[in-house]
């Protein structure tokens, strides 16, 4: 009986990549530079995955809890996914933003509903997003949408 070839040696399969190394702060950052935080709940969390943001993006992080913030001051926040969440309650979100290596992509779950709507498109049909490059953050049109997307149903967690 023949042996089965170990999963890296199988035609096709990838070979595992080693694991990344935590930065200067103790955290791992994944490839596009989004930080890995762990999952939890409260401003406390958000606040340390926006502080640990790379270069121009966490200050484009903290304008947009603060815009957050203001608008929506019972704001429920949480870090899930290695991403930040706002929501209405702890069950349901209006906005979330992730790092990419060039720009924040701030996702709206009923995005098509906001006016004007965001350009980012998505696999899902209600999903927009908006992808903020260096110098090119609207705190303005950001606040705008912010307050329509929290009045909105938003996106449940299961």
């Amino acid at each position: 009986m023949a042996e089965k070839a170990p999963k890296s040696a199988v035609k096709g399969a990838r070979p595992k990549r080693p694991p990344l190394k935590p930065g200067p702060d103790g955290i791992v950052r994944l490839a596009g530079g989004n930080p890995q935080i762990p999952k939890g709940e409260g401003n406390e969390i958000v606040q340390r995955f926006i502080k640990a943001m790379p270069g121009w993006q966490s200050d484009v992080g903290r304008q947009m809890d603060t815009i957050i913030t203001k608008r929506v001051p019972d704001v429920f926040k949480s870090v899930k996914w290695n991403t930040p969440f706002y929501g209405t309650d702890p069950k349901h979100w209006f906005a979330s933003f992730h790092c990419m290596t060039k720009y924040v992509k701030v996702a709206f779950p009923d995005g098509i509903r906001l006016d004007p709507m965001p350009s980012g498109t998505s696999k899902q049909a209600n999903v927009r997003y908006y992808n903020v490059h260096e110098g090119e953050f609207a705190a303005d049109q950001f606040a705008d949408w912010v307050e329509q997307a929290s009045k909105l149903p938003g996106e449940g967690f299961a």
